[in-house]
């Protein structure tokens, strides 16, 4: 079984504090009101590398560095916040580290973990894929005697996450206790170190763990009784896109009922984050989303008049991705359809056809998909309107003219395709 002491995570707690403050305890007013309960945000997109990963990384160096690991070159491999963590940490500790990231690797992350290691670090990008590169890094520590810090299966690296857990039971008002704590999943270090050290506080059924639908390696783990690989993995939730759960994670949450395991659509996440950055101004990357999403497909009266915890993992977010974000967040919540059309090759047809639109409903794209037909023609359309309940008018029209249509907003293979 794997135990988290709370003496030692409080002196990891103690000894963060050089680094960085600990992170703040939001109570949430936009949230709260809209759900009816005291809706507490936990923001480790406010650590000084945007998420939670700097904690393990910090006690993992600290306690080898302890031990007389100071002369080793230590090694890890991410793309991502992981990597950034790492990389502050060695700079902080003076002691060199080495970064393996893929070659597709965005080049913001990369330039990021550069400037929190300083030169104290060096990368290498290797493979076009994490596991072709996590190979290269293994074997390059057996190479020279270094030391691998692993991003989540390791004692220490659950004990320095934990911290997150030793910070809430401070920050939380006195007297209170939350009466659930909603936690996001990726290899599951987090999950282990909190539900460690808050099982005095919080009920076993006080925890609700979140994995994105295409990433479900602790809800099939837990259902099989044991880890197990995800053969395909939806990458869209990268900070929580893990193939298989760590070994010493699993052991740490196998005594938790797959019931507690929420799956969350990644479009869904996308509803969140455009709500979160729209209203309160809070970049999210789609894993710190995980947990504010979860409440929104939580049935209301399980959750009103309830003190609830989200630990918000992270808002390491590139820009770039803000238009696929907003497709898929209108998708969601059904403001926006794709349309493939059937129009007769005839004048006027085009007219007729704009003539069913509602006046709240706007044309976001029009492709000819067949322009040699000669009676008819195909049309990819892409319509927005201001409420989903538009759609529905929209379809009777449709039915109503005898045009010819099919909807492929969630063809999931055409969507690809063509979208």
């Amino acid at each position: 079984m794997v135990y988290v002491m709370k003496t030692g995570v409080d002196d990891a707690k103690a000894a963060m504090r050089t680094i960085f403050p600990e992170t703040p305890l939001q109570l949430n007013e936009h949230l709260s009101r809209r759900y009816g309960a005291d809706i507490w945000l936990k923001r480790e997109d406010l650590s000084p590398v945007r998420s939670y990963k700097i904690r393990g990384a910090f006690n993992f160096l600290r306690k080898a560095i302890t031990t007389g690991a100071s002369g080793k070159t230590f090694v890890c491999a991410s793309a991502g916040n992981h990597a950034q963590g790492f990389a502050f940490v060695c700079r902080h500790f003076e002691v060199p580290g080495i970064v393996f990231m893929p070659v597709t690797t965005p080049q913001q992350k990369i330039d990021k973990t550069r400037i929190f290691g300083g030169e104290f670090i060096t990368i290498k990008l290797v493979g076009d894929i994490f596991d072709q590169c996590y190979a290269a890094a293994r074997a390059h520590v057996e190479e020279i005697g270094g030391m691998m810090v692993p991003p989540f299966d390791d004692l220490d690296i659950i004990e320095g996450q934990a911290t997150v857990a030793a910070e809430i039971s401070t920050q939380l008002p006195d007297g209170v206790l939350p009466d659930l704590v909603i936690l996001p999943v990726g290899g599951g270090g987090l999950a282990s170190g909190v539900t460690g050290y808050l099982k005095d506080a919080v009920a076993a059924e006080g925890f609700l763990f979140t994995e994105p639908t295409g990433a479900p390696s602790l809800k099939k783990s837990l259902e099989a009784g044991s880890p197990i690989t995800l053969s395909k993995v939806d990458n869209f939730v990268d900070g929580a896109a893990v193939a298989r759960i760590g070994d010493l994670n699993f052991e740490a949450l196998k005594g938790f009922s797959s019931s507690q395991v929420m799956l969350v659509p990644e479009n869904a996440i996308c509803v969140t984050m455009t709500d979160m950055l729209n209203v309160e101004g809070v970049v999210l990357e789609p894993a710190g989303g995980l947990s504010i999403t979860a409440l929104s497909l939580l049935p209301r009266e399980k959750i009103a008049g309830k003190t609830i915890v989200c630990i918000v993992s992270g808002g390491n977010f590139d820009f770039e991705r803000l238009p696929d974000v907003k497709e898929r967040a209108m998708r969601y919540a059904g403001l926006k359809k794709y349309f493939i059309l059937r129009l007769p090759q005839r004048p006027g047809a085009l007219r007729d056809f704009l003539n069913l639109l509602g006046p709240d409903d706007d044309i976001a794209r029009f492709e000819y998909l067949k322009k040699s037909a000669r009676n008819f023609g195909s049309i990819l359309i892409g319509i927005e309107t201001t409420a989903s309940e538009n759609f529905a008018g929209l379809y009777e029209r449709f039915e109503g003219a005898g045009l010819g249509y099919e909807d492929i907003t969630e063809n999931e293979i055409l969507a690809n395709l063509i979208i």
